[in-house]
């Protein structure tokens, strides 16, 4: 796949926006998590910016796009992490350069949680917490040339969105605060720890994608949107697909499209 420019906003207050990783809404039925998140970078203002990171599978995309782009790794100045599940959070690690910025409050929580029985990555939060990488952050902040950080609670305690703000549209970065255009539409979140946060999480969100027409959305899980009479629609294909060995040897794959017309 290659990295998926965002319409007609791929330039944004100075920022050049490409999807370099297509988050996907779904979850596995019988292997636990799925986790296919989406990972944004942004280029500008003398910065090479990633917006959630992803976790093992997808280490080899980032690079293999990355370089597409003429970058690697050591080039990325800042990371921002919207919350510290491990779909989202755990490549932080490939960045030695980077400034990775997270929520003071979602960190906190973070390192309170029970090993081994919830989605927060245990030994990689704790080594960002004494990373003298890290920035922890609080809602209202300006992070970069731009761009905020806002209060999404309900997903995880801490979470944040990021605000790219622009002249004619804005871009908002949504994490798992609404994973996918499900969750927009009915105002309600799959995984939450309280739905009413969630919902009203939600509700900020539509606040802030309706200030300025032609603003896009970009979800934790799924393609990016803008609004058309009121209505997210998709700016780009979803793609994602398995290859299977079902046959007698490695030359045999059956292929499964996991997406629908």
């Amino acid at each position: 796949m290659a990295t998926q420019q965002v319409g007609g906003l791929n330039e944004v207050g100075g920022w050049r926006i490409d999807i370099i990783v297509q988050g996907y809404p779904g979850k596995s039925v019988c292997h636990g998590g799925l986790g296919w998140s989406t990972i944004a970078l942004l280029r500008g203002h003398g910065k090479v910016l990633l917006i959630d990171v992803g976790s093992f599978g997808q280490r080899q995309p980032i690079q293999d796009r990355l370089k597409v782009l003429g970058l690697t790794p050591g080039d990325v100045t800042d990371v921002l992490l919207t919350h510290s599940h491990w779909d989202h959070s755990v490549n932080w690690v490939m960045f030695p350069a980077a400034r990775v910025v997270i929520g003071a409050d979602e960190l906190a929580w973070s390192l309170q949680q029970p090993w081994g029985t919830t989605p927060v990555p245990e030994l990689y939060v704790r080594e960002l917490a004494n990373s003298a990488q890290t920035r922890r952050v609080r809602a209202g902040e300006a992070i970069l040339p731009g761009i905020s950080a806002h209060d999404t609670p309900g997903h995880t305690p801490g979470h944040l969105i990021f605000m790219l703000e622009g002249r004619d549209g804005d871009v908002i970065f949504t994490g798992d605060a609404a994973k996918n255009r499900a969750e927009i539409l009915s105002r309600s979140a799959d995984m939450t720890y309280d739905p009413a946060v969630s919902c009203r999480s939600i509700d900020r969100i539509w606040a802030l994608w309706n200030r300025k027409p032609g603003s896009l959305l970009v979800p934790g899980h799924d393609v990016p949107m803008v609004l058309s009479q009121g209505e997210p629609t998709y700016i780009g294909a979803r793609t994602a697909a398995l290859y299977s060995w079902f046959g007698t040897d490695l030359d045999q794959t059956t292929l499964f499209e996991l997406t629908v017309a």
